[in-house]
């Protein structure tokens, strides 16, 4: 369906609806799709009781920064006036992988500071996501080791995502989260795993986020990369039902 703005969403209705799960899949802002996990995401529905909305935001290089940014605020903004209309609750959580967890994070410090919706989402999720794209010292020193992303995999999605603009550029609260006032934000669930060039992202964001205010619960995976669960492991079923759990009792 399509939503305010002309932004398309994938929707995922289970037969018990307790709350909405806005997600925002990952893809360093140039890959992925609203789609590409739709297994993954209608299991979630069913088990936590969660209406999950999808969103296809627009990707760079075609569409660099703010476009996604912009797409991903407008579908938060429909499900805060509709959710109660289309779904029958007003129970609101939203999350994603990598990008689509900054992307969550942005999307947050939007309707806090641009609509005064800051207590909108009850909750948020965000596995193994880039929240400085300055570069933190884990993305600058972790090399070109083959781990899904390294070094200058980050560096050159930064580059697609923000053409033009240069580190200081890129400190910006607005397209790095990591230097925003985070006051007001929801509890939120930070997971990371320990060979992921974006750990010190998930570390510095969490200890930001419980310093203005809000619970936080870090999960650090022992010896898990960027990006575990989308692969079939182990600690991905664990890491799996630890995301049903929090966003049920969110």
């Amino acid at each position: 369906m399509h939503v305010e703005g002309g932004v398309k969403v994938r929707v995922f209705v289970p037969d018990q609806v307790d709350g909405v799960y806005l997600h925002i899949h990952g893809g360093g802002w140039a890959f992925g799709s609203a789609d590409g996990q739709d297994e993954r995401l209608w299991r979630l529905a069913e088990q936590a009781r969660l209406v999950v909305v999808s969103v296809e935001y627009r990707l760079a290089p075609e569409y660099p920064f703010p476009a996604g940014p912009d797409d991903c605020e407008a579908a938060a903004r429909w499900l805060v006036k509709n959710a109660a209309a289309e779904f029958g609750t007003e129970r609101l959580l939203i999350g994603g992988e990598s990008a689509g967890a900054h992307l969550s994070v942005v999307t947050l410090l939007r309707l806090r500071d641009r609509h005064g919706m800051a207590g909108a989402f009850r909750a948020a999720h965000l596995l193994f996501g880039s929240y400085d794209l300055s570069m933190t010292p884990s993305q600058r020193s972790f090399g070109p080791r083959q781990l899904l992303s390294n070094t200058d995999a980050i560096r050159g999605s930064y580059e697609l995502f923000t053409p033009g603009m240069g580190e200081e550029q890129r400190r910006s609260p607005e397209v790095s989260p990591l230097f925003a006032d985070l006051a007001g934000l929801p509890p939120a669930r930070i997971v990371v795993g320990t060979e992921d060039p974006l750990l010190d992202d998930s570390l510095f964001l969490a200890a930001r986020w419980q310093a203005a205010g809000a619970p936080v619960q870090l999960g650090v995976v022992a010896g898990a990369m960027h990006g575990f669960t989308l692969f079939p492991l182990t600690i991905t079923e664990r890491e799996l039902r630890r995301e049903q759990d929090f966003l049920a009792s969110a």
